[in-house]
């Protein structure tokens, strides 16, 4: 596959996660929030503190997005293996765990706020298990990558 096609097709890619990012969290979010409360009228003042918290969380997960059109577009550039693009991975490296660790965090204020269950705690495990996997798999491309740009670097000043 060509440089610029993998480009446009990583393009397309992150356009259709932020839109299906935007859905959940301005669609799914609100109305499940809205269903719970409508069932379960004691819950109705955990709605807004659950929602902001949640819509806070998808703030690094959309900073993610825009460095991956940044580096979706050094590939376009034939620069896949460039400096620009390990830093890129590297910040999303940081973003993934941050986010991990801000919504462990998160649940476990909620949950000693009295605005959460036990069970959602132990489930925000899981997301901050992906955000782990996430912040690893970034940083070990970021190396490869930096790895890669040094040798292409040392190759094209042989040539």
């Amino acid at each position: 596959m060509e440089q610029k096609s993998l480009s446009k097709w990583l393009k397309v890619i992150l356009i259709g996660v932020g839109l299906c990012g935007l859905v959940v969290y301005f669609f799914i979010f609100p109305s499940y929030g809205d269903s719970l409360v409508y069932s379960y009228p004691e819950f109705g003042d955990r709605y807004w503190p659950w929602l902001i918290f949640l819509w806070v969380s998808g703030i690094p997960c959309y900073a993610v997005l825009v460095l991956g059109w940044k580096i979706a577009s050094n590939i376009g550039k034939d620069k896949s293996f460039s400096d620009d693009n390990a830093k890129y991975l590297k910040w999303i490296s940081w973003l993934a765990a941050c986010d991990g660790i801000f919504f462990f965090v998160g649940n476990v204020v909620l949950l000693l706020a009295n605005m959460s269950h036990p069970g959602v705690a132990l489930f925000s495990l899981l997301v901050v298990f992906a955000g782990v996997a996430v912040a690893v798999a970034a940083a070990a491309l970021s190396h490869l990558v930096q790895k890669a740009a040094a040798l292409q670097e040392q190759s094209d000043l042989t040539i």
